[in-house]
């Protein structure tokens, strides 16, 4: 059965591009991402934003001070609580190719703790579940996160897990289709009984 294509925005087509446009989207694809796609193409509808967010997006998956394999665990673990679709099917691959391995994906996509092998994995999974579950990061967490990653990586993971939840928001909001990689997993749990 073939489903009714959405009708939300999904961003403006290049011939349709405004000056504002045209330059932001050279600058994102000029950029290690290499294309537009998804969230980032919905964004071209307000040029500015997309603009100050991209910048963001940039530090947060490609020069913050997390290792690459932290900085996906947290994208994961966003994903998973927004049930972001085309966030998963887009990181899956990279977090695994960072040194996630499948039965800790596997687990996240299932919205339960994966046994994670190092202490800093360990934080970032804590530390990010807890500020998108909870809204908050409890002392005990806050301090081991802090003991592992240092005070710039704990300011970088929070970034990090704000700049995805921007992300997610755009996906679920503007119905962004999947893409090609691995489908997220349906749950039927409320994102505040995830992980626990």
């Amino acid at each position: 059965m073939n489903e009714e294509p959405s009708r939300r925005y999904r961003g403006p087509e290049k011939a349709e591009f405004s000056t504002d446009q045209s330059k932001v989207f050279e600058r994102i694809a000029a950029g290690p991402r290499g294309d537009v796609v998804g969230p980032l193409k919905v964004w071209l509808g307000s040029p500015a934003m997309a603009d100050r967010a991209q910048a963001l997006g940039q530090f947060a998956r490609y020069d913050s001070s997390l290792a690459p394999h932290l900085s996906e665990l947290a994208i994961l673990v966003t994903a998973r609580i927004w049930s972001s679709g085309f966030e998963w099917a887009h990181h899956v691959p990279i977090a695994l190719a960072a040194g996630i391995s499948e039965e800790a994906v596997a687990a996240i996509g299932q919205g339960q703790r994966p046994v994670l092998p190092e202490t800093d994995m360990q934080a970032v999974f804590e530390a990010a579940v807890e500020l998108h579950r909870d809204r908050v990061i409890s002392d005990p967490v806050y301090q081991r996160a802090e003991a592992s990653l240092g005070a710039q990586g704990l300011v970088d993971l929070v970034a990090i897990c704000g700049y995805y939840t921007l992300i997610s928001m755009t996906i679920n909001a503007f119905e962004v289709p999947d893409g090609d990689g691995p489908a997220i997993p349906v749950l039927d749990l409320a994102p505040e009984k995830m992980f626990r």
